[in-house]
């Protein structure tokens, strides 16, 4: 159906919940938040530290690697009821369809999150992975420390294309159940009868991590 053209202008995105915090003796500031996948067992969350001045698609690079994704589909962060990541190149604003995304790459995270804030963060629009964000911390960068960088977390990333919560949690179940009628088939999906749910590496995540900035 072709969109109705109006002749009301579309909202610009909203002004900064927080102004950009300064910096103690010289230093960067550096946002504290909490990432936890939703609706999975056993649970997976991950709590990263990242400077305030990065940009929102440098945040999405951080918790595709912080989480073990492998960046590989779509996302979208929702902040104070507006969407944030790749826009639509031939989304026209006389649509006025009040979806508009909007660039990632234009807002600094400095000008979009406080402390005690809340954001969603979706990967992959066919599997629906939802995480929640939670912003619990503003402080300053440490001498001869490393950022972005991981400070936390628990659990295995699920794998790619393993159908969302649902598929998940049938895949665990299929895996670990030789006599299941599935395990043979998830066996060779996965190319191995061995995954470990519970498993999390600090210190291969911050390897990786290390190499964005």
């Amino acid at each position: 159906m072709t969109p109705t053209a109006s002749t009301t202008p579309a909202a610009a995105p909203p002004p900064a919940t927080a102004p950009t915090p300064e910096p103690a003796a010289g230093r960067s500031a550096i946002f504290r938040i909490g990432i936890a996948l939703l609706e999975v067992d056993p649970e997976v969350h991950r709590t990263v530290e990242v400077p305030a001045e990065v940009t929102l698609a440098v945040l999405h690079q951080v918790i595709q690697e912080a989480m073990g994704w492998e960046s590989s589909h779509l996302h979208r962060f929702t902040i104070n009821d507006t969407c944030y990541g790749i826009p639509d190149p031939d989304w026209d604003p006389a649509w006025d369809l009040g979806d508009r995304t909007h660039d990632e790459q234009a807002v600094t995270l400095a000008q979009l999150f406080q402390v005690g804030q809340e954001a969603d963060y979706v990967y992959d629009f066919g599997d629906n992975w939802h995480h929640t964000l939670s912003v619990t911390a503003l402080t300053t960068a440490e001498p001869a420390v490393r950022y972005p960088r991981c400070i936390d977390g628990r659990g295995a990333c699920p794998p790619e294309d393993v159908g969302g919560t649902p598929g998940y949690a049938a895949f665990l179940d299929a895996l670990a159940d030789p006599d299941h009628p599935e395990h043979a088939d998830r066996v060779q999906w996965w190319g191995s009868d061995q995954y470990d749910p519970h498993h999390f590496d600090l210190d291969a995540t911050n390897t990786v991590l290390h190499l964005m900035l």
